[in-house]
């Protein structure tokens, strides 16, 4: 019996100790977020996002304050890409959609690497498939570039004729009006990387916007 009294007094003082080494690195280290990240980012977050201008898929100009107006997931892709940004599209429009169940309010960006094909017009159709709130956003190849060089993304035109591919890293960015982008996601299930469900970004998010207050 002493032995059992002895083995829940040490699991306690664990548990305590651990309560207390999270409280301690949560309020030293600075960052509000610490318990939410899920990810290590090298120069840390403020490394990664900043100002863009580009063209919506209402064929008007907007900046980055146009746009993140509430939370919002990032994804750099484009619209005849195979399979990958499909996966990686659809599953940021079901995390968006189990947010909403929980009473987030929480939008999805889709920005097009590929400015020659993905037209306003052609963006619309694909972001409508994917989610009614979903927003496209093109540019001049300029404008895009400069947006990808901000978060860090990477792409590139593989083969010529009409129907060239494009190699491109596969990314979503979690980017909260008042703080900036805070977080990425790899690639869906099924694509390339670890494979990062919807109920995965959903509940890492949902951290991020309880933490944010």
């Amino acid at each position: 019996m002493i032995r059992v009294y002895a083995i829940a007094a040490i699991t306690a003082l664990l548990g305590m100790l651990g309560a207390l080494w999270w409280y301690v690195t949560a309020n030293t280290s600075g960052d509000l977020f610490v318990q939410c990240r899920a990810s290590q980012i090298a120069g840390g977050s403020a490394a990664i996002g900043g100002p863009f201008t580009l063209v919506s898929e209402t064929g008007q100009t907007v900046t980055d304050a146009d746009v993140i107006t509430k939370p919002t997931l990032i994804y750099f892709g484009y619209t005849f890409c195979p399979d990958v940004c499909p996966m990686d599209a659809s599953r940021n429009a079901f995390a968006v959609d189990l947010l909403a169940e929980q009473g987030y309010d929480v939008q999805s960006v889709f920005i097009t690497i590929d400015p020659e094909r993905d037209t306003p017009e052609v963006l619309a159709q694909f972001t409508d498939y994917m989610h009614p709130d979903m927003l496209g956003l093109t540019g001049t190849p300029e404008q895009i570039k400069a947006a990808s060089q901000a978060y860090k993304t990477y792409y590139a035109k593989r083969g010529t004729g009409e129907f060239y591919l494009m190699d491109h890293s596969v990314f979503t960015y979690l980017v909260l009006p008042d703080h900036g982008f805070v977080e990425f996601f790899r690639g869906a299930p099924g694509g390339p990387g670890e494979g990062v469900t919807e109920q995965q970004v959903a509940e890492t998010t949902a951290c991020y916007l309880d933490r944010a207050g």
